[in-house]
């Protein structure tokens, strides 16, 4: 199983040769303290893995620490909700995502942010697939298999997802309308508690990230049905995407660096030369290779321009669907 220690163990252990590179400049003195860094989600998931993984090169890079806490709760807005309200701090940053700055403000009534005015967005951190997937000794060996049982049994086949409003519960949905089925999505507090429930049988399928779940898949605990992307995923060469298994859906989790509103420009520039330099590092692409994500190339002008072209395509899709936060 892939963990959480390990995979922080791994990045750190091919990033600590990274070599020097010339930097950006920043603020003066800047950072003269640690750097606080917010994961909107629980430990063990995909923003949390790809933080640390990040916060380890930064770290080494800037001379201070780079400070990881998780607080996670409504689909990440809880989290999102720090950063926004932190407008102008040089110390404070997060992991945004398709989650708190995609879908989240336009799922929900009364976000208490704004995903583009209260934030600075830096850089694309990284891609990957959401993965649907059973247990491993499942009587269900493929997307058709599901599909026919949910046709069979209206409503009473459950897929899990770590929570409202993430890319993986909306995936769920967009499946089931293009699939002409119902499906009972089951919320979590994150994917720890998700997967547990679905190797304990207590719900049929799960919508996972695939740097969440890889581990369960290499150790065969878990069966992974297709991928949501348009095409197949280097870590799973054998799985279909959902088109390839027949459904016409094609979903994308993405995550980005970002801070709050009213950082000095130097600043910015300095955060987006250091990202760039990471995710094009031979140590990060190899760190990111192993669990399943392809490193971003969108630099702070291409990232924002991303997320108001997913807040616009997800605020169609749920005004279409009628999609409600369960």
């Amino acid at each position: 199983m892939l963990t959480r220690r390990k995979v922080t163990m791994t990045a750190a252990a091919l990033l600590a040769a990274a070599p020097a590179r010339a930097q950006a400049p920043g603020p003066a003195g800047w950072p003269a303290k640690p750097i606080r860094w917010i994961v909107n989600f629980p430990p063990a998931g995909a923003a949390d893995i790809l933080s640390r993984t990040l916060a380890e090169y930064y770290g080494n890079r800037l001379g201070q620490p780079i400070v990881v806490e998780n607080k996670p709760g409504a689909g990440g807005l809880l989290g999102a909700d720090i950063v926004a309200k932190g407008r102008g701090d040089q110390y404070l940053v997060m992991m945004s995502s398709a989650a708190s700055h995609g879908i989240g403000p336009v799922l929900y009534k009364d976000v208490p942010y704004d995903p583009l005015a209260d934030f600075t967005h830096i850089h694309l951190v990284g891609t990957f697939p959401t993965v649907l997937a059973v247990k491993a000794d499942s009587p269900i060996k493929s997307l058709a298999d599901l599909v026919a049982m949910a046709k069979a049994k209206p409503g009473e086949v459950t897929y899990g997802s770590g929570g409202n409003g993430t890319m993986n519960h909306l995936t769920g949905q967009v499946l089931a309308r293009a699939a002409g089925i119902q499906l009972t999505h089951v919320p979590y507090r994150g994917s720890a508690p998700a997967m547990n429930d679905l190797l304990g049988g207590q719900i049929v399928a799960l919508m996972e990230s695939l740097p969440t779940a890889i581990g369960y898949f290499t150790s065969g605990r878990m069966r992974p049905l297709a991928v949501s992307e348009d095409v197949r995923s280097p870590s799973l060469p054998d799985v279909p995407t959902f088109r390839q298994a027949g459904v016409d859906v094609v979903t994308t989790n993405w995550f980005g660096f970002s801070g709050p509103a009213g950082l000095p420009p130097e600043l910015v520039k300095r955060w987006e030369t250091e990202t760039g330099t990471a995710l094009k590092s031979d140590q990060v692409k190899e760190a990111f290779a192993k669990i399943g994500v392809r490193p971003g190339t969108l630099d702070s002008a291409g990232y924002t321009a991303l997320i108001k072209a997913e807040l616009a395509r997800w605020k169609e899709v749920i005004t279409a669907m009628n999609i409600k936060a369960d």
